[in-house]
């Protein structure tokens, strides 16, 4: 065979492997494309590299140590979730969190402080307002100040099923009184948590985070309720959420 015809077969079969690696990486690309539009793109959590303990106050050292950063379809993310270990240093656990599990708004309070002789609270923490529904049910449950609850929000728009989620578990319970029944906190007019929840208001223990969280679950959600804990209760439901195509 001539140098010439070696040369230019050489060529030919450079073309076709080009040719055939765009293929695949089209195809590729494609699948990615596809992946991503059902679960989301990749966004960042936080993760706990170790178990970390019950009451456990997030120093630095102690958070960069401790907790990691993994990127995680955004379908799979809890709504509650950190996105940098800096957004949890200062504050405490408020349950134990397992090796390897999401770090959620959910899971911390604020750290040991002093305390606020007028208000009670430490410092870190904010006594935040709801509106919610089941309010008579929740003070038969033994429902008052020093309980721990959770926190359920539904949502329902046009463009997205109605979900259910847990916002914020074992949190104190402040105060559960009557409120304005004609007012409504909701962000969708009628449809808002304050015009489904009866004229009833809580007010939680929480960090600042969690209560910007919380505010923004109340202003965008039809309904916000809260469940109320046994005493010693401090089981996790890991984030438990329910659509309404699930049903």
């Amino acid at each position: 065979m001539s140098t010439l015809r070696r040369h230019r077969r050489a060529a030919v079969l450079l073309c076709l492997a080009l040719a055939f690696g765009g293929l695949s990486a089209s195809e590729v690309g494609s699948r990615v494309g596809e992946v991503e539009a059902r679960v989301g793109p990749l966004v960042p959590v936080v993760v706990a590299r170790a178990g970390i303990e019950e009451g456990t106050r997030l120093e630095p050292e102690l958070a960069g140590r401790a907790l990691g950063v993994r990127q995680v379809p955004e379908q799979f993310v809890p709504p509650d979730s950190l996105s940098t270990p800096e957004e949890a240093v200062g504050l405490a656990t408020a349950v134990a969190v397992p090796a390897g599990s999401y770090l959620t708004v959910g899971q911390l309070g604020a750290g040991d402080g002093e305390e606020d002789g007028a208000s009670g609270l430490a410092r870190g923490e904010r006594a935040l307002d709801l509106s919610v529904a089941g309010g008579e049910a929740l003070a038969a449950q033994g429902g008052g100040p020093g309980a721990r609850v959770d926190v359920l929000v539904t949502t329902e728009s046009e463009s997205r099923p109605g979900r259910t989620y847990v916002a914020l578990e074992n949190a104190e319970l402040l105060e559960l009184r009557a409120g304005d029944p004609t007012a409504s906190t909701g962000g969708g007019g009628e449809t808002g948590a304050g015009a489904a929840s009866g004229g009833t208001v809580a007010t939680l223990r929480v960090t600042l985070r969690q209560a910007v969280y919380l505010t923004a679950a109340q202003n965008f959600s039809r309904e916000i309720r809260l469940l109320a804990r046994a005493p010693g209760d401090r089981r996790r439901s890991g984030g438990a959420s329910v659509e309404a195509g699930q049903l």
